[in-house]
């Protein structure tokens, strides 16, 4: 299937590593070019622009903390002026910290709170007017799915990203009128988690948990993105969709 994504130009965040990667590169085979958003791993970074660079397409990495709204907006106005336009947003970024909550600090909250939760509301406030003024933008949001059932260990950043969602229906709701869609991705566990000691050491207990018997992998994310980002997906808004292996069912 034709995704119709030639021609339009995506952002990325978090797009340097693990799922981030995956959605950047598959977006870019599907013929979008990518804005491949990092905080610090500019290394890695440059080397997705590179591999997508190297296949034909076209791609730029850029620097931002999406907690800081200035340098978030910087970011949009730069990918702009390199790219003509926005029409796709892919909120990926994210940070979780796999802490008992009674053993969390108020840092703890704000730094997950500023990455995941405006982090995704400063993208899409910036991105707002060119994604409506080009009439079938794209919004898709990438949470875990300890936001949708709860996960001990994981409280500060499931709350978070509960307001993702809420976000996310929202300006569905709000940006339909101009074509915009907004959609999240939920997803189980991916064999790139950040806490890749601790699916080691639990790994046998953790799959048990899945009725495909399997962790997820970013391969499984990306082509599911790729379809909520592109022109196909115009009827499908407001939705929180889960890729997680069956992980949840609700």
């Amino acid at each position: 299937m034709d995704l119709e994504l030639k021609g339009k130009v995506a952002l990325v965040t978090g797009a340097a590593r693990d799922v981030g990667r995956e959605i950047a590169l598959t977006l870019a085979a599907e013929g979008a070019a990518v804005a491949v958003n990092y905080r610090s791993s500019g290394d890695e970074a440059e080397a997705v622009v590179k591999e997508i660079t190297a296949k034909g397409g076209k791609a730029k990495a850029y620097a931002a903390d999406v907690a800081d709204l200035a340098a978030v907006q910087g970011m949009i106005g730069a990918v702009v002026r390199d790219f003509g336009g926005l029409n796709i947003v892919v909120n990926n970024a994210g940070l979780a910290l796999r802490q008992r909550f009674t053993d969390t600090k108020p840092d703890d909250w704000k730094r997950q709170i500023d990455t995941c939760l405006y982090g995704a509301i400063h993208c899409c406030h910036a991105a707002a007017p060119h994604l409506e003024g080009g009439k079938n933008g794209r919004i898709v949001s990438v949470i875990g799915d300890s936001s949708r059932v709860g996960e001990s260990g994981l409280a500060i950043v499931a709350a978070a990203r509960a307001g993702v969602v809420a976000l996310m229906k929202s300006l569905a709701r709000e940006f339909g009128r101009s074509g915009t869609t907004a959609n999240t991705v939920s997803l189980g566990l991916v064999e790139t988690a950040h806490d890749r000691a601790w699916v080691e050491q639990n790994r046998e207990k953790l799959t048990r948990l899945y009725p495909v018997r399997r962790l997820g992998q970013a391969e499984d994310v990306a082509p599911t993105v790729a379809l909520l980002a592109s022109p196909r997906s115009g009827w499908i808004t407001g939705q929180t969709v889960s890729i997680s292996g069956g992980f949840s069912m609700v």
